[in-house]
């Protein structure tokens, strides 16, 4: 159950939705996506050659250059990962997708406790001696780089060159390398600028097939690529970038492969221990079931077990690292409920008039602080920061931010460092999510000027909670051919799945598993069962409820149940009007 604030309804003009409707599209369908700006039939079209061309992005031709010519002369090339689930799937992808082409690749990865972000001159000296490799000729970064001056410095000292793939927002100063695509760097014209990390690496593949072609090369240049877009529809939709229709198509290629039992090994894998029906896998599977189990690797332990169960061939193999994983998530979740409840515990009362929050406790961990932060956001609707202890630095504290719409993160973190200069040591990140870190003795003034930036660059009315809603269902309209229908479609980040609301008569209530109410509800003549999760204050005896259809399938038997995400308490209770 949610805090769902004003209850408001999505629009969506009258025509659009006829056009969708004369096209073929169902008629809920047409209604919920012309709500969320689909415009055109063709959007409603799976079809990878709608992609947008990578020849837009700046520097595309320069890195695809760069890896025809290390892979013809044989020079080593080492990936630098992130340690999240999307820098694992980008560097799952960067290999497998470069050893297609010949190349000679391996990877390595940062240690979050040890190491921090980035491609720092300490990760370029581990790269330079590694196991596999010897000293590598090319760094390609992959879901990081962008902000890497140092350490792009100290690669080039070293005698490597270094090619930058990333997505983040670049800072002031560039880094000196070879080549950079980042489809945030000044002066690209990529029309989309929300690729994930690994998104933009699958974009440097199809370059370098086109490289090939232009070359002649009738081999390479015709090397299958769409079969890796399970990693690309994985890493997008946990690193929570904006499902636009260039990013729906990379991720609706990706499930595909997954449903059809096609994807690789290690996401066959993860399915199967995360409990995920893989033939109707959807988006919210990826995001909540499988990238946590990839994330918990690089939160407490190494990323590099991630990494290696996305590369594994064998099932058995995959099956193995896939139970490690899932162990390791599962002492993740014990830390975080932990941490969170703490967290919870340490917040000042509502009303205080605080615009952001900022939490800390000198026994967390900092590998759980962002999902703490997660948490804070979602439970008062504010801007959070989590800090813990820098593991590997003495008296620094690593931070973790969440944000809200209408706030953009990194803008009030570097408004805030260029108010109070020195407070933050290191920061970086994009609008919902950032990173930094302080020396310990500095935290109590950084949270000063956190709230002195929030209060500046706040978009109005962005403290105010709303819920958009996609208006009533007829009773008729619920039924599995509704469920199939949302199931398909790729909902996520700026692309939010359908939320409806209709006035119940409440028949029945019960609460199950000590804190979730079962419900049996009347709509018109029709009777459907519900569920509302993590509420077990009963509802009254009719109400306006937000819910989602689903499918609930118990010892064989498939029904329809509603989900109830929450309550709107401030309806004047009159039939709604078809929106």
């Amino acid at each position: 159950m949610i805090d769902v604030g004003q209850v408001l309804p999505r629009h969506s003009a009258p025509e659009v939705v006829a056009n969708l409707r004369a096209a073929g599209v169902d008629p809920i369908m047409s209604r919920l996506l012309a709500a969320r700006g689909v415009t055109s039939p063709d959007a409603c079209r799976f079809d990878l050659e709608r992609l947008l061309r990578p020849d837009t992005m700046a520097g595309i031709d320069a890195i695809g250059t760069a890896l025809v010519g290390a892979i013809e002369a044989g020079e080593p090339i080492c990936v630098i990962a992130d340690y999240d689930c999307d820098g694992a799937t980008a560097c799952a992808l960067a290999v497998r997708g470069l050893r297609r082409f010949g190349a000679v690749v391996d990877y390595t990865v940062p240690n979050r406790l040890v190491h921090g972000y980035g491609l720092s001159p300490d990760v370029v000296r581990m790269a330079s001696r590694h196991p596999r490799l010897g000293q590598p000729r090319w760094l390609l970064t992959v879901d990081n780089g962008i902000a890497s001056v140092d350490g792009v410095e100290a690669a080039r000292q070293a005698g490597m060159r270094v090619l930058v793939t990333d997505h983040h927002l670049p800072g002031e100063r560039l880094p000196r390398a070879h080549a950079i695509v980042d489809p945030n760097q000044p002066g690209c014209a990529f029309p989309s600028k929300h690729l994930a990390g690994v998104g933009v690496m699958f974009y440097v593949l199809l370059a370098l097939r086109a490289a090939y072609r232009q070359r002649g090369d009738s081999t390479r240049g015709r090397i299958a690529l769409a079969d890796l877009l399970d990693l690309v529809a994985l890493g997008t939709v946990a690193d929570l970038v904006r499902l636009d229709e260039n990013n729906r198509l990379l991720v609706e290629g990706g499930l595909r492969r997954l449903r059809s039992g096609r994807a690789c090994a290690g996401l066959r894998a993860l399915a199967s221990v995360s409990g995920v029906q893989a033939h109707r896998a959807g988006a919210r599977d990826l995001g909540f079931m499988l990238a946590p189990r990839i994330n918990a690797a690089g939160r407490l332990a190494d990323i590099t077990t991630g990494i290696e169960c996305l590369l594994a061939d064998d099932d058995s193999h995959a099956a193995e690292l896939a139970r490690r994983l899932d162990d390791i998530n599962r002492e993740r979740r014990r830390l975080e409920a932990t941490m969170r409840q703490e967290a919870i515990d340490d917040l000042e009362p509502e009303g205080t008039g605080r615009l952001g929050l900022v939490a800390f406790r000198p026994q967390w961990h900092e590998g759980v602080v962002g999902l703490v932060a997660s948490k804070l956001k979602e439970r008062r609707h504010r801007p959070a920061i989590a800090f813990a202890p820098a593991s590997g630095e003495p008296g620094m504290l690593r931070g973790s931010a969440r944000s809200i719409p209408g706030v953009h993160m990194r803008d009030v973190i570097d408004l805030a460092d260029k108010r109070r200069p020195g407070l933050i040591l290191r920061f970086g990140g994009h609008a919902m999510a950032a990173g930094l870190t302080l020396r310990d003795d500095a935290l109590a003034p950084f949270s000063n000027a956190f709230e002195d930036a929030l209060a500046t660059l706040a978009e109005p009315g962005a403290f105010d909670r709303e819920t958009l809603v996609d208006g009533p269902l007829e009773p008729e309209d619920i039924d599995f051919e509704l469920v199939d229908a949302l199931e398909a479609q790729v909902w996520g980040q700026g692309f939010p799945p359908p939320l409806f609301r209709n006035r119940f008569d409440i028949l029945r209530q019960r609460v199950v598993g000590g804190q979730h109410l079962k419900l049996e509800l009347r709509l018109g003549r029709r009777r459907l069962e519900a569920i509302a999760f993590n509420r077990s204050e009963p509802f009254p005896d009719a109400a306006e409820l937000l819910y989602r259809p689903a499918r609930n399938e118990y010892q064989g038997l498939a029904s329809v149940q509603l989900m109830i995400e929450g309550i709107d308490e401030c309806s004047p209770g009159e039939p709604d009007a078809t929106i």
